[in-house]
């Protein structure tokens, strides 16, 4: 056999040679000399240990029934220490033996009881607001009042001069990967404001000084927005930004009266501009229309022109046909018109030749022009 302990070979528990052999159990194999290769008996070791656990328990087996209860309400007590509830507003993230396993919604969760299991809780919507450049503080009067952080809000421009910026940066947990902001930063209000006013002198320091005083400030608040943002998934922070609000941006102290001349006389030329390009945009559509309006009448004027020769002509084209047919009476009716035209607004006195010769007329001339008629128009 494999474990006999013959003469010349102990076996795999000892060396051969003198003394006893222990065996796989670490018992001797006894001092009868019997048979060493006999296991222990199981039996006898569990009847032992009952004997032990009744010295350390004396009154018998209904005081180790009742402390079986006992332990056995305790373990469900301890278990049923593991429901826990979410509010509305957070996010609870599950631990076991320290290692993250898994997150819950708001509502009544279960995890495993302290010391096995832990549950962090997150407010992930909750709005977080970090000051750089300041800090507001409370007087003693109830007020609060601004104190400025030079070390913060002082940024290098493009242009190689000092500007005073100061901007507030919102921010909550991003409620997708709690997690990160957990266990990947150690300090996220730091981190935030870090990464925040990095992005912010870089910004400054590619601008001029005029353009952020003027124009460019509606620019600078997305373009930080989203390079934080940007930076901070890149850490994997879990941080939300909701929003980069620029507050004030200033010249130094020092020169801040220069500045706001100059800014002045900025926004001055700016006006002017403003006004000369409202002008040219009212006058220049004003001469184009009034231009329009002379070709279109021109064009008008010329059709009326070209549309009476035609029926001038047409209308000398009809009378000569009409001559031509009969030649005296056109004649005679041409010439009772033109009669009727030139005699027909004229105060007229017909005299009789045959009304003898011995009168002498008597002619009213004066009273004829004041009672002159007025013209009328020639009949066709």
């Amino acid at each position: 056999m494999p474990w006999s302990n013959q003469s010349g070979g102990g076996g795999p528990w000892k060396p051969s040679g003198g003394g006893n052999n222990p065996g796989p159990w670490g018992q001797g194999s006894g001092s009868g000399g019997g048979n060493r290769n006999t296991p222990p008996d199981l039996e006898e070791m569990l009847r032992r240990s009952q004997d032990r656990l009744k010295q350390v328990m004396p009154g018998g087996g209904a005081n180790g029934i009742v402390i079986g209860v006992v332990a056995l309400a305790a373990l469900v007590l301890w278990l049923l220490s593991g429901f826990y509830t979410v509010q509305p507003n957070e996010t609870g993230l599950n631990m076991v033996f320290g290692r993250y396993t898994a997150k819950t919604s708001s509502g009544l969760n279960y995890n495993w009881p302290y010391p096995i299991g832990r549950v962090i809780k997150l407010q992930v919507t909750n709005q977080k607001g970090l000051d750089i450049g300041f800090r507001t503080r409370d007087n003693r009067r109830g007020s609060t009042a601004q104190v400025d952080v030079p070390e913060e809000s002082l940024m290098l421009t493009g242009d190689e001069n000092i500007a005073d910026v100061k901007f507030r940066v919102i921010w909550q947990i991003d409620p997708i990967r709690p997690e990160d902001y957990a266990f990947s930063i150690r300090n996220p209000d730091e981190t935030v404001k870090a990464v925040a006013e990095s992005v912010m002198r870089e910004i400054v320091g590619r601008t001029d000084i005029q353009k952020i005083l003027t124009a460019e400030r509606k620019v600078i608040e997305p373009a930080a927005l989203a390079a934080t943002q940007k930076v901070l998934e890149s850490y994997k922070a879990g941080v939300k930004i909701l929003q980069v609000q620029l507050l004030s941006v200033d010249p130094p102290e020092q020169v801040i009266a220069s500045f706001r001349d100059v800014t002045a006389a900025q926004q001055e030329a700016e006006r002017a501009r403003n006004e000369a390009e409202a002008y040219s945009k009212r006058v220049v559509p004003e001469a184009r229309g009034i231009a329009a309006r002379i070709l279109q009448e021109a064009e008008a004027y010329k059709k009326q022109t070209v549309e009476d020769a035609y029926g001038t002509a047409s209308r000398f084209t009809q009378i000569f046909e009409e001559y031509s047919k009969a030649p005296q009476v056109t004649r005679e009716r041409m010439y009772l018109e033109t009669m009727e035209r030139v005699f027909g607004s004229m105060n007229k006195v017909i005299m009789d030749q045959n009304g003898g010769s011995g009168v002498v007329p008597y002619l009213p001339l004066n009273e004829l022009g004041r009672n002159t008629p007025p013209a009328q128009g020639t009949r066709r």
